[in-house]
């Protein structure tokens, strides 16, 4: 079983998941507690996400693949860069080489952001930079995070993001 979820879950939710899921896939979503307050008003996501990110790396251990290059159990470790705060990305990324074993899962920096409506937050009314991505990965490289899987510019293009208008529900 393949757990996808954002990453703001209690350690207790993910304890009951032990045994029954091989491959986590959270999102890491922010680093600064006022960023994660004002767009996701969740001041405690990186407190929170943290702990259960560590927790989902000890049950599921290291990634393990099988002969086709398949995964069979491990952590992939997502995090999505935003246009404006390259800064919080990069200071997660210090975080994550800091603490997190370093075989002890896989990381995948996302270029993908797409505005679909005005938002009131001014730097995400724009598509990330490849500058800004581009900072992104080398700084994780620098860090040693080489087990990384990065994404083209063009996942951001339209034709990849929904209508979002609740058509086919």
């Amino acid at each position: 079983m393949v757990w996808n979820c954002g990453g703001y879950e209690t350690v207790e939710s993910i304890e009951t998941l032990a045994g029954k899921v091989q491959i986590f896939m959270p999102d890491l979503k922010y680093y600064d507690c006022a960023l994660s307050a004002r767009l996701s008003r969740a001041p405690d996501y990186f407190d929170r996400a943290s702990r259960a990110i560590l927790r989902m790396i000890e049950l599921a251990g290291p990634p393990v693949f099988d002969p086709r290059g398949l995964l069979r159990s491990g952590v992939i470790l997502r995090h999505l860069v935003l246009p404006g705060h390259r800064e919080d990305s990069l200071r997660l990324l210090d975080w994550i080489a800091s603490t997190l074993p370093r075989d002890g899962f896989l990381l995948s920096l996302m270029s993908q952001y797409t505005p679909y409506r005005k938002l009131p937050y001014p730097e995400l009314n724009r598509r990330l930079s490849s500058f800004e991505y581009n900072k992104v990965i080398d700084h994780a490289l620098n860090l040693g995070l080489t087990r990384t899987y990065t994404q083209q510019r063009t996942a951001a293009k339209e034709e990849y993001t929904p209508p979002f208008d609740l058509t086919g529900v």
